[in-house]
């Protein structure tokens, strides 16, 4: 019998040794961290799922749960894999690698149904992705399915089939290196062999390594902190390019969002990922001078959130503030209601500047008025489509739900630069199998998840990282137990 060795316990390893036992391989998967701590990044998210879908009809086929009362008062659109194409193409500056993108979305729909089919339940993505209008529900931006759970139930669920399955799950075990053989792999953890016929590298990115963000991000990078896992140190790319392996992908960038000021080094499983705050697109963001430094409103805030983490962390003192009035305090996203949050208020703008910490208060008050007077209100604003109700004359515009701050009380809360994952990684082909540097597959090498290099460059679409480690995660537990590709 085949025996494929996974390295590492997030969503694309778990799919990955899934796919593989289902094809008959014996599986041997090795999570660095202990128990209470395994899953990656994948068990910090809230489990968004990025899917080409028809209508409601291809959603029920995802979530049989769905009931003939929801689905009345829920618009859900539809997302074709011509918009996935073009979201993938607009949001990387069109770097993408096409074989891998053309994967990653056709392969979508039908990875999900999989997951789902293996016992994984999903569930509209309401609040994070919905608004009500007229009564009516709308989801926008083009995600709309979550897994159940968030990502704490994606990984907890994952892991119940795989070892229902018989795969062998090992906790604190770091693999350190890679050797080839006549015979396959050897996988190795400290003095400890664990032979295999092929190999699958899942074990996530270097975003928790400050050296390595420095010398690939550029500097300060070493002062961002890391939403997630601490174990993603880079020890699959550092593993495989040392057997020869290619490197490919944008090493100088990643998803990186506004995570709050005061939050721990790392993630922190109690609060998950509800430090970030993404309802900038309805207030506006000031650095310590006062002043507005990006265009809240660009684009829906799938397609911003990863990259604007960047343009905080360049701010002085790597921090910035979100400030929004009563008007659309309704539409901020639950992470706003936590307990552990850096929140201040004011019934003025120049009370909430006093309490704003590190803000020059005149230059904020002076850079409210200016945006105050710019806002176009004769155009209507709705949350769920791109409204056009922007400002005009201003020096950083703001392009869509641009409202005043000007109704009481006001709101203003602290942020920093949150990493998520890195974008460079391992080159790949369309079989997730690795690539050497002569451009020919390394036998028996597999890789999936945050360490596969050329899906992302300079920012990615909401929702996509979990499926593409789900998608690339089964196509190598497969291939890698059918000796195929």
């Amino acid at each position: 019998m085949t025996h494929v060795v996974v390295v590492g316990g997030g969503n694309a390893a778990l799919n990955a040794a899934i796919a593989a036992r289902e094809a008959g391989a014996e599986v041997t998967l090795l999570e660095r961290a202990p128990f209470a701590l395994r899953g990656g990044n994948s068990r910090f998210t809230a489990g968004a799922m990025r899917t080409v879908y028809a209508g409601v009809d291809d959603l029920r086929r995802l979530m049989p749960d769905l009931t003939d009362a929801e689905i009345a008062r829920t618009d859900f659109g539809a997302y074709s894999r011509e918009q996935f194409y073009d979201d993938m193409g607009r949001v990387t500056q069109y770097r993408t690698d096409p074989d891998l993108a053309e994967r990653l979305i056709d392969s979508s729909f039908e990875t999900l149904r999989w997951m789902s089919d293996k016992g994984v339940r999903f569930l509209p993505l309401y609040g994070r992705q919905s608004f009500e209008v007229d009564g009516k529900v709308r989801f926008w931006g083009g995600l709309t399915v979550e897994a159940w759970g968030g990502g704490p139930g994606l990984v907890d669920t994952l892991t119940g089939i795989a070892t229902a399955l018989g795969v062998d799950v090992r906790y604190r075990v770091r693999a350190t290196g890679l050797v080839t053989t006549a015979r396959g792999l050897e996988v190795r953890s400290g003095s400890e062999v664990i032979r295999g016929d092929a190999v699958v590298l899942a074990c996530g990115g270097f975003e928790s390594n400050p050296a390595w963000r420095t010398r690939y991000l550029g500097p300060g990078w070493d002062l961002a902190k890391v939403r997630g896992t601490r174990f993603n140190t880079g020890d699959g790319i550092r593993m495989a390019v040392d057997v020869g392996a290619a490197t490919r992908g944008n090493y100088s960038g990643c998803h990186a969002v506004g995570w709050d000021m005061n939050a721990p080094e790392f993630g922190d499983l109690d609060v998950g990922d509800n430090f970030q705050k993404h309802s900038y697109p309805f207030g506006i963001m000031v650095n310590s001078s006062g002043e507005r430094f990006v265009d809240e409103g660009e684009d829906f805030r799938n397609y911003t959130y990863a990259r604007y983490g960047r343009e905080v962390l360049s701010q002085p003192g790597q921090c910035a503030w979100q400030v929004f009035d009563a008007k659309v305090s309704h539409l901020l996203r639950d992470e706003y209601r936590i307990r552990r949050i850096t929140k201040v208020t004011g019934t003025t703008l120049e009370a909430l500047a006093a309490k704003m910490e590190g803000v020059d208060g005149d230059g904020f008050v002076a850079e409210v008025a200016r945006y105050n007077a710019a806002v176009d209100t004769g155009t209507p604003f709705d949350p769920t489509v791109k409204d056009g109700r922007g400002t005009r004359g201003l020096r950083v515009p703001k392009s869509n739900w641009a409202n005043r701050l000007d109704t009481p009380p006001f709101e203003a809360y602290g942020i920093t630069c949150g990493i998520t994952f890195t974008f460079g990684g391992l080159a790949v082909d369309q079989a997730a199998r690795v690539m050497s540097e002569e451009g020919e597959p390394i036998p028996g090498l597999y890789a999936a998840g945050e360490l596969v290099g050329g899906l992302f460059y300079f920012n990615y679409p909401g929702g996509t990282g979990l499926t593409s480690g789900a998608v690339f995660g089964r196509e190598a537990g497969r291939n890698a137990a059918l000796g195929s590709g």
